[in-house]
């Protein structure tokens, strides 16, 4: 027996399109076979890079679960620190709260002071008038009384002084010894002088 398909004509269309089909499948699996050869190299490429990337990664990575951990600690200081500004805010606004009111506190005082000041300086004022008045007064007085002295006690008294200094000169003179002769009075003066 023999098989119709290996009794094919080469004039016959249905060889050539055979043929062209069989040419088709053993060129496409000829690209299958290199394709899949390149995918192979491509993975094998492909596991190289990885191993090659994993194995500058896994520094870096354990880099970063470090840097994680300062972060988490970092974090956590952040948490305290804004917890402590949270309590400081508080005391802070306290604070400025107590300085308000002493402010106004001093401001009061320092409004009653002015005032003070301001009535003493007034007294003051008045108290210097009353004292600038009474001693022009007394000095006003004392004129007069020294006026009505020197006229009334001292101008007299010098008066009467000067008229005792010349009765006195005058019984001086009335009363004094007769004056001695120029011989013996020379005579007198030599012995003291030699």
């Amino acid at each position: 027996m023999s098989f119709p398909a290996l009794q094919l004509n080469t004039h016959d269309p249905a060889y050539w399109v055979l043929v062209v089909v069989a040419v088709s499948f053993a060129v496409i699996a000829l690209a299958a076979v290199t394709v899949a050869a390149v995918v192979a190299v491509l993975a094998a490429r492909a596991v190289r890079v990885v191993r090659s990337v994993e194995s500058k990664i896994s520094p870096l990575v354990e880099r970063v679960g470090v840097l994680a951990e300062q972060a988490q600690a970092i974090a956590a200081q952040g948490r305290e620190v804004a917890d402590q500004v949270t309590v400081m805010s508080g005391h802070l606004s306290t604070a400025t709260h107590h300085f308000s009111e002493s402010m106004a506190l001093i401001r009061g005082e320092v409004a009653e002071l002015k005032e003070i000041v301001g009535l003493s300086a007034e007294t003051a004022r008045d108290k210097i008038e009353q004292i600038s008045s009474s001693i022009d007064q007394t000095h006003g007085k004392l004129m007069v009384t020294t006026n009505y002295v020197t006229s009334r006690i001292i101008n007299p008294a010098r008066e009467i002084a000067a008229i005792m200094a010349g009765v006195r000169r005058g019984l001086e003179v009335l009363l004094a010894p007769a004056p001695k002769q120029i011989n013996e009075s020379y005579a007198e003066e030599e012995m003291f002088i030699g």
